[in-house]
């Protein structure tokens, strides 16, 4: 556990010794932020629109309205700028042949990954709470649902650490950081629209809702707590630190 946290710690002050982390957290809040006060003004918009009409201003809520729609749309700024986050993780090692003193030290490969997989989770980590002040704003001025805010938080989270996963995997495919960012973000966003071939065709509509990311998360940021979206994207989680695995196996018994 030591080695783990040294390389955590490691990697930490290298995402805050360059522009990487302040890049990646300053453009998730910005955009967040512009969407979510674009949600609440529109809603603000609506409500007044429909003070006159008792049926339509039962209907406003303010979950569905401005909460769900926010969740989903972070997801897609998570998956664009996520990918940069890992890109160097395993590429810059290996294009300053620095890899290999890694692995002359006495770490595992288990602990390597680990190492890194943590700091880009505690990046994330601070990246959602920092939303937490204009998202918890509304709670002041009325009383939204609070467990489909909870949730939406959890599935972003677990969203999150999903595509971390696959962006070390891609990161320790290549020497460039590049080709690992982009090769993340496809793969990725595949999975996202997948979902879609679910309206075109009924082969294999089952597995296709199953490995889709935006099922799973549709579900947690409408409140719906399930414990197979968990599962799915804790899998997911440990399919691309497993997949990352065997390929610094094979490439320290071929070094």
């Amino acid at each position: 556990m030591r080695n783990t946290w040294a390389i955590t710690k490691k990697e930490l002050k290298v995402y805050f010794s360059t522009p990487t982390a302040y890049v990646v957290i300053s453009l998730f809040l910005l955009i967040t932020g512009f969407m979510f006060y674009v949600m609440v003004s529109n809603y603000s918009i609506l409500s007044l629109r429909s003070g006159g009409n008792p049926y339509f201003s039962m209907k406003l809520n303010l979950n569905q309205y401005i909460y769900s729609p926010f969740f989903a749309n972070a997801a897609i700024i998570l998956l664009l700028l996520l990918p940069i986050l890992t890109m160097r993780l395993f590429a810059e090692e290996r294009r300053q042949n620095t890899d290999e003193l890694l692995f002359t030290l006495p770490t595992t490969n288990t602990q390597i990954i680990l190492g890194k997989y943590i700091s880009s989770v505690l990046i994330l980590t601070l990246m959602i709470v920092a939303t937490a002040p204009f998202v918890f704003y509304p709670f002041f001025l009325t009383k939204p649902e609070i467990v489909p805010v909870l949730t939406g938080y959890l599935g972003l989270f677990l969203l999150g650490i999903a595509f971390l996963s696959f962006g070390i995997f891609s990161s320790s495919l290549t020497e460039n950081q590049i080709v690992a960012a982009v090769f993340s973000f496809g793969i990725l966003l595949l999975l996202w629209l997948i979902y879609w071939l679910t309206y075109v065709t009924s082969f294999l509509k089952g597995f296709l809702k199953y490995i889709s990311f935006f099922n799973h998360f549709d579900n947690l940021s409408k409140g719906l707590l399930d414990t197979s979206d968990i599962v799915f994207y804790l899998s997911f989680a440990f399919v691309g630190l497993f997949l990352t695995y065997a390929v610094l196996e094979v490439r320290r018994w071929w070094r």
